[in-house]
């Protein structure tokens, strides 16, 4: 396929599987049960943090993180007790487990109390097309509270060359308006322009297959590649194509 045939050909898929019949089977689901701001963006990037492995276990668990915290994350973030927080020690994603959950609650409300929630904290080192720097810089502010060392490894670092899929899966959520009713479109300080796409097994190998990404690697610098690829066919919203390579992967096994 020459350029245009490409474009032409992914542009048909986002069309195919940027509906609202994709939510179903995605954990974008969980920040759609919620009407506040607030509880949208923080039950959004606590089922984006645990989004790896089984779709179906990944939405199975996010649901219970919800319950919970009594299916008001942001009452639970900034008004739990100790008590309160004690009951999410035998919650376990993988290994993602109640030790965790439960930093990621504090640090949440660190955020929010003293950095003017998460959408000011991303915001604050955006740059023209790139998240990267943003994403390294929240994981500081993220971890900037007591916590258990192992708990790190469920942000990823960017700029320490790690693709940060299940970040730029949430941003994709947050920031980007599709007018489909799937992304909400929540956070108006960030441009679609600047976010990148995913990047895991399924989206990679659709990727490469296209001559969209050459590096064999899903890391950091496979990501540059492929946004810039993306870019070239769509610079205001380069990640609406995760839709396409998500789908042929998962879906049609492209």
């Amino acid at each position: 396929m020459n350029k245009a045939e490409l474009k032409d050909f992914l542009d048909e898929k986002v069309l195919q599987y940027n509906t609202l019949d994709f939510i179903e089977s995605d954990p974008v689901q969980i920040p759609h049960l919620f009407t506040q701001k607030e509880d949208i963006e923080i039950a959004g990037f606590l089922s984006a943090t645990i989004a790896w492995g089984n779709r179906k276990m990944i939405i199975k668990n996010s649901h219970r993180m919800m319950e919970l915290m009594g299916n008001a994350p942001y009452d639970f973030v900034m008004s739990h007790t100790e008590p309160d927080l004690e009951r999410l020690e035998n919650f376990v994603h993988r290994t993602f487990n109640g030790q965790d959950f439960m930093v990621f609650i504090k640090s949440l409300q660190n955020i929010y109390k003293n950095h003017n929630g998460l959408e000011a904290v991303f915001s604050k080192n955006k740059e023209i097309n790139s998240m990267q720097k943003s994403i390294s810089e929240f994981k500081k502010i993220f971890f900037d509270i007591p916590h258990a060392a192992r708990t790190q490894k469920h942000i990823s670092d960017p700029l320490n060359n790690s693709a940060a899929k299940r970040i730029n899966m949430y941003l994709r959520w947050m920031c980007r308006e599709d007018n489909k009713g799937v992304d909400l479109g929540l956070w108006k300080s960030i441009p679609s322009a600047a976010l990148s796409c995913p990047l895991d097994v399924h989206s990679g190998n659709v990727a490469r297959k296209l001559g969209l990404l050459n590096r064999k690697q899903n890391d950091a610098k496979a990501l540059l590649e492929l946004d810039t690829k993306l870019r070239e066919l769509d610079a205001n919203d380069p990640v609406k194509y995760d839709f396409a390579l998500f789908g042929l992967g998962v879906f049609e096994g492209f």
